[in-house]
């Protein structure tokens, strides 16, 4: 069978998994997306009070986006377009998951699983941009929002692969982040955004 017929929708679906929503649900029984900004992310799943599931949101949305990665990888060893495809449809599936009517999250743990699978060297330099940001600001949003603009640095650095879909691939991931935090950048400018850490919750 054509290995992209399996590993995309396989990507999607497994990118589609909404462990914030699922872990809030079942252990407090409240639904997430009432609370805080009502995003199924692990940011707001910590802010929510609900410190340790929000560690398990981030791991989980990390493995499950990097095993999309790693399937494709399995299916077609040595075809990095389709590798890089597989990443997009995990990340649009944890943005856009069908489960919740296509309401999911920001994709950023996501996105530091499939730069995991896909240039674990630019995944490190990514996670030291974000961590480094995060310290200095203590603004999560700030911190994924540059973050993710560094992959195309980083991943073109690391990558020496250059076909149209990578080069699409390398700029949508990060575009799609950024453009899934326009609320935030707007509080950044206004100087209204939370940091982390902050009672009142208004991300």
């Amino acid at each position: 069978m054509n290995p992209w017929l399996i590993s995309i929708p396989v990507a999607y679906l497994l990118g589609s998994i909404p462990f914030g929503y699922i872990l809030v649900k079942f252990f407090l029984h409240k639904d997430i997306r009432s609370t805080g900004s009502g995003n199924i992310g692990a940011t707001n799943v910590v802010r929510s009070g609900a410190k340790g599931l929000g560690i398990a949101t981030l791991l989980l949305d990390c493995a499950k986006a990097f095993l999309a990665v790693k399937i494709a990888q399995h299916f077609a060893p040595g075809n990095y377009d389709l590798a890089v495809t597989a990443a997009v449809a995990a990340i649009l599936g944890h943005v856009y998951p069908v489960w919740l009517r296509f309401r999911g999250g920001k994709g950023v743990a996501s996105a530091l699983g499939v730069f995991l699978a896909l240039t674990p060297p630019a995944a490190g330099c990514i996670f030291a941009v974000f961590l480094v940001v995060f310290l200095l600001t203590r603004y999560v949003s700030l911190a994924s929002i540059i973050g993710a603009a560094t992959f195309p640095l980083f991943g073109l650095h690391f990558v020496s692969i250059r076909t149209p879909i990578v080069l699409t691939g390398f700029l949508f991931i990060p575009l799609l982040i950024i453009f899934k935090h326009a609320a935030n950048i707007r509080r950044l400018l206004a100087g209204t955004e939370n940091r982390f850490g902050a009672k009142k919750v208004a991300q």
